[in-house]
């Protein structure tokens, strides 16, 4: 059973949810020996998560910006943790919300995602800077 496990650094992104599918499959193309399987991609960060979500149109990727915005705002009164800026606190529970890691099946080497699904780098911090993931593919020849 072929597995493979790869730790990178996705390129700097400013606050917001932008596609990294391309940037994680250019770095494991190890998965192609795979016929089935699964891929699990982790990212290393309290204050930046990963999610699935569409990756045609970029206005939904605006639209999840905005309303994680209204729904988990800055400067709330009650929010104890605010050294680090107005953005950390909140980026930490948008991070909770979404989740670290994001597993998806392989099949015949190659990720067997939607048609309109793509990987998200969910950026919570204004300049949360290159964020670290670990990849992980496991399956059979």
């Amino acid at each position: 059973m072929p597995s493979f496990q790869k730790e990178i650094a996705l390129n700097p992104r400013s606050r917001g949810f932008h596609l990294v599918t391309h940037e994680i499959l250019d770095a494991i193309p190890e998965i192609g020996k795979i016929s089935i399987g699964i891929m699990q991609v982790f990212i290393k960060h309290t204050s930046a998560s990963l999610t699935i979500n569409e990756n045609a149109d970029p206005t939904v990727r605006q639209d999840f910006e905005s309303h994680f915005n209204e729904f988990v705002p800055e400067n709330a009164p009650y929010y104890r943790h605010s050294y680090e800026g107005p953005d950390d606190m909140p980026a930490h529970i948008k991070s909770s919300l979404l989740g670290s890691s994001v597993s998806i099946p392989i099949n015949n080497g190659k990720l067997n995602l939607g048609t309109w699904q793509g990987i998200y780098l969910c950026e919570h911090r204004d300049y949360g800077g290159s964020r670290k993931v670990v990849i992980t593919a496991i399956g059979d020849a």
